[in-house]
């Protein structure tokens, strides 16, 4: 006998959509309504043979089942036998594991990071040094008539983001949906939401802070050249006015921006450009957050430790150096002698030189899937998958907080993020 459960929350990617439908029967979804292709993979195929079902201890090169409170207890010697640890990850769970994580590395003296060191590092720098003007995604439905993507490409990595917040909606004050509005797509290649635009405008690689520079210039009254990165001195101006005039405009921005040349800076200027459009109208600026709950883990990391990552215990106060810090970094340089990884999978996103240490250090992985990562592991530690078999709390890339809920029990004996990072503490502890 199927049933359907509405209202359920996608925790894939930072749009969280809340609208999703799933069928269950016999304790597995079989089907959902209104998610797009990722989530309803998520939803579909979270048991698809990559489960981890039980912990595992590595013992003579292979990893082995282990008791759940054999695991913890090897686990907690690992990183209390420490000098420098690192708790790494955090931007798949939920922040009642993330405060946990903390609380971890800040026992140890160690390093806590999250996938915003990778990703958009540079977008919280620039917001620190500059602040921005944000909204929630739903004043942008509401509200917006003009909708820039800039160096990103929704369709692929947020599929809902323009049907459900941006340029297909029915908004309050856009009642005639995308009539109502304006796609504006800058990026260096034409991509599937370049194909949906208004307008296109094909950037040359790592000169975005020379087009940002060039509009704020028209915007203050100055003069650019014929041509500026790749675009004709006509197609900015266009840009500029279109800008100027509209009532309400939103700028996303991705990781072209932010791991392009500028990195950072490219953020600043962007985020200049939108303080300069509100001498003219009303202007916002967001990040696509990719993690579902990334820009939790910055919040949550804000509030216990006063940074948003790559924060550093060694020195017993919290200490905040990006570049040196960061976990990248400090693999690469052979700084940390153990790794707490907790929903991530850097052994395949780091550089080279960062897994060759981590490959050389005792790792433990809280993971509900068999990953690089849990291969090269002396522990792995199985988890429910948040959003599905375990509730908890994330934050959408509006920084609106959202609740995740449960719809289905985990298999048996495997525990949340939570409880598992709970029971780590206070055997870390002693207790």
């Amino acid at each position: 006998m199927s049933e359907t459960i509405t209202d359920v929350v996608c925790s894939f990617c930072g749009c969280l959509c809340d609208d999703i439908g799933v069928i269950v029967e016999d304790g597995c979804v079989k089907d959902t309504i209104n998610a797009c292709r990722i989530s309803h993979a998520k939803f579909t195929e979270f048991n698809n043979g990559s489960r981890i079902e039980e912990p595992m201890i590595k013992a003579d090169g292979e990893l082995k089942p282990a008791p759940l409170e054999e695991a913890i207890e090897k686990s907690a010697d690992i990183l209390k036998g420490s000098k420098y640890p690192l708790a790494y990850g955090w931007s798949s769970t939920a922040c009642e594991a993330q405060k946990i994580g903390i609380a971890i590395a800040e026992e140890l003296g160690g390093i806590v990071d999250n996938t915003t060191t990778v990703c958009h590092g540079p977008s919280v720098l620039a917001e620190q040094g500059v602040g921005y003007s944000g909204c929630t995604l739903g004043e942008v439905k509401n509200r917006a008539d003009l909708i820039i993507y800039w160096g990103c490409n929704p369709m692929h990595a947020h599929p809902r983001h323009l049907g459900r917040y941006t340029m297909y909606p029915r908004g309050f004050f856009r009642d005639s949906g995308e009539r109502d509005r304006n796609l504006v797509v800058v990026d260096i290649r034409k991509t599937d939401t370049a194909k949906l635009a208004d307008h296109f405008i094909q950037v040359e690689p790592n000169q975005d802070y020379e087009l940002l520079a060039s509009i704020r210039v028209l915007l203050n009254g100055g003069e650019i050249p014929e041509e500026v990165a790749g675009v004709s001195s006509g197609d900015i101006e266009k840009l500029a006015e279109m800008m100027k005039n509209c009532n309400y405009g939103a700028l996303f921005f991705g990781l072209g921006l932010t791991m392009s040349k500028g990195k950072y800076m490219n953020i600043d200027n962007a985020i200049s450009l939108v303080e300069d459009l509100n001498d003219y109208t009303k202007f916002v600026i967001m990040p696509m957050r990719g993690h579902y709950n990334v820009a939790g883990a910055n919040t949550v990391s804000n509030w216990e430790t006063g940074f948003p990552y790559s924060v550093d215990f060694s020195r017993g106060y919290p200490r905040y150096a990006p570049g040196e810090t960061s976990a990248a970094d400090v693999l690469m340089n052979g700084e940390v002698d153990s790794a707490l990884i907790v929903a991530s999978d850097p052994a395949s996103h780091m550089p080279r030189k960062a897994l060759e240490h981590l490959r050389n250090i005792p790792v433990i992985s809280v993971e509900p899937h068999m990953s690089p990562t849990a291969e090269i592991s002396d522990v792995v530690i199985p988890s429910a998958v948040v959003g599905i078999e375990a509730e908890g709390t994330a934050y959408r890339m509006d920084h609106v907080p959202i609740r995740l809920r449960k719809i289905l029990d985990p298999p048996s004996g495997i525990l949340s993020d939570e409880e598992i990072l709970e029971m780590l503490f206070r055997k870390i502890r002693g207790e």
